[in-house]
């Protein structure tokens, strides 16, 4: 593939609600890299649609009557792109508080000509303020993954329009791990998803309370059991081992306060725990202070994993449809 794609080959696909400035500066920042930006917004009441029109997006606003899940939102605005550009070739998608880095661009264009075969690549997602509260600086070691060939990206992605059109797309009805899910079926049909040593997007959780993280968590225990439930009897196992920690760790929690002679032996297991956690993330270069932050989240998190997968059992063992875990 050549070097010098023409612009109207790739296209930019931003999701929001109420994201105010944020918005502002992701849209610039698309525009910079983009001729043709579509943006998705479920019900904002900050005058978010109005900016986007006025800044040159083509807007989806979504029907509220419907059910919101970013996946649907993203096919969404997928769809839009593709009406728009007859021969796209990929798309960028970010989340509305996420503006993209100047220099993710021409890496990623040089990494399209190296791999024909990459449906996904992705780079280093970085928190805007990681020191303003320790679950901002969580957000900004969890999105620190391993480059090269990876099994799955987050919300920001470059991805391959034609791969994405062989598999449907995302999966509507995921209300979290929507793109760990759509990357477990592209790998299935032999796509790769790489990620870069590249700085590609800044992200602002401003997540300053504790219940922000612990319902954060628990959406995540939810798209562990879900994609158990989807894939969990792939070669993979996908989410098998995530659900199965949360409810093995739950479940000693829950039995040593039951059963006090059991809580040291608990306690014991949980330090050694922590400190192999803790060991992995200092060989990784964090600090020690971040690396036991992260050791602690990990241990602690499994209590709200759990409460999110036995939603989605709940739910699903009542034919209920999952709704969203909106941490802000």
């Amino acid at each position: 593939m050549p070097s010098n794609l023409p612009n109207n080959d790739f296209a930019a696909v931003a999701i929001g609600r109420n994201e105010g400035q944020r918005l502002h500066k992701c849209l610039e920042s698309l525009f910079r890299h983009f001729s043709l930006v579509v943006y998705v917004d479920s019900g904002s009441s900050d005058g978010s649609v109005e900016f986007a029109r006025a800044a040159g997006a083509h807007v989806v606003a979504l029907d509220l009557q419907v059910p919101f899940t970013a996946a649907r939102a993203r096919n969404a605005g997928l769809a839009v792109a593709r009406q728009q550009c007859s021969s796209l070739q990929w798309v960028q998608f970010v989340d509305g508080d996420c503006e993209l880095c100047d220099d993710w661009m021409p890496a990623a264009r040089q990494a399209i000509e190296a791999n024909p075969q990459v449906a996904v690549l992705c780079g280093r997602r970085r928190e805007r303020h990681p020191d303003r509260s320790a679950y901002n600086q969580l957000c900004d070691i969890e999105w620190d993954t391993p480059v090269g060939m990876a099994a799955a990206c987050g919300g920001d992605a470059l991805m391959r329009a034609s791969a994405l059109a062989e598999v449907g797309g995302y999966k509507d009805s995921l209300i979290a791990g929507e793109e760990p899910e759509l990357c477990f079926r592209l790998r299935k049909q032999g796509w790769q998803v790489l990620r870069l040593d590249a700085d590609m997007t800044l992200h602002d959780a401003d997540m300053t309370k504790f219940s922000q993280w612990w319902k954060r968590t628990q959406r995540a225990g939810h798209a562990f059991a879900e994609h158990a439930f989807l894939h969990g009897g792939e070669p993979e196992r996908m989410g098998v081992r995530e659900t199965g920690s949360g409810v093995l760790w739950s479940g000693v929690a829950a039995a040593s306060v039951l059963v006090p002679p059991l809580l040291p032996l608990t306690a014991t297991a949980a330090g050694a725990t922590a400190f192999r956690i803790y060991r992995r993330q200092r060989l990784r270069g964090l600090p020690p202070r971040h690396a036991w932050l992260y050791a602690g989240s990990c241990l602690l998190g499994k209590l709200p994993q759990t409460l999110g997968a036995a939603q989605f059992v709940w739910r699903r063992l009542r034919g209920q449809a999952s709704t969203l875990i909106e941490y802000k």
